[in-house]
């Protein structure tokens, strides 16, 4: 168990990396994109210089005219990193939950503890969906606020059931699954109707909602990240 503990914690630890650091790379590449004069059909470009080779990256407005037959796609990072962090919880406070996962004196059971912890994960997605969908989605600093309170919240209520730990760890997991249901739920859907699309009738329907999630993505990568260590 150990040595599952530990590979587990390994994979989780640099997927999660991986997802962050592209996350934040692609937040800095947005923000630095040259659009003064850019192609017709650009939104602008950039060169940069690492590891001995020079890149140029350009950003389309919205697509190219053809589709590459070779294109990357950033979700399995996020996918992994979630599906590691929920196997890590079954090891560590999963599979004895009345050792690590409850505080000494809960009125919890074991398997009640456990359904809590899961329930909480897919409680917290709903919410969000629901308040993002809801008028408060066009109302951001007001949206980013009310999520804020109910977190505290759920880490109040998560710290007079669960232990120290526990509690810590299972706020990280929420914000984790909150951000990688916007990957799978939201972002990725419209990247494939955007793919599957011309650019002139995506140009019409242009979504606006993925791009909402990838700022709270790389919002809460931090907490989450901290919550997770």
């Amino acid at each position: 168990m150990e040595w599952l503990n530990l590979s587990v914690r390994w994979v989780h630890m640099i997927t999660g990396v991986a997802w962050i650091g592209a996350s934040f790379y692609f937040v800095w590449l947005e923000n630095n994109l040259n659009r003064v004069n850019p192609k017709d059909g650009l939104a602008g470009d950039l060169w940069a210089i690492h590891g001995g080779g020079i890149y140029h990256l350009e950003k389309y407005k919205l697509a190219p005219p053809t589709m590459p037959d070779n294109l990357h796609w950033f979700k399995w990072e996020a996918y992994f990193t979630w599906m590691s962090g929920i196997a890590l919880l079954c090891v560590v406070f999963y599979a004895n939950p009345t050792l690590y996962l409850l505080a000494p004196g809960s009125s919890l059971s074991g398997p009640e503890g456990v359904l809590l912890g899961l329930g909480s994960l897919l409680a917290g997605w709903f919410i969000y969906s629901f308040l993002c969908d809801s008028a408060l989605g066009k109302r951001p600093a007001l949206l980013g606020l009310i999520l804020f309170v109910l977190l505290i919240g759920a880490a109040y209520g998560f710290s007079k059931v669960f232990s120290g730990r526990g509690a810590y760890l299972h706020v990280g997991a929420v914000i984790g699954t909150i951000m990688v249901g916007n990957v799978f739920r939201i972002i990725m859907p419209a990247q494939r109707a955007l793919v599957r699309r011309s650019p002139r009738t995506a140009r019409r329907t242009r979504p606006c909602r993925p791009r909402g999630c990838c700022a709270h993505g790389t919002t809460t990568t931090s907490p989450c990240r901290c919550c997770s260590s």
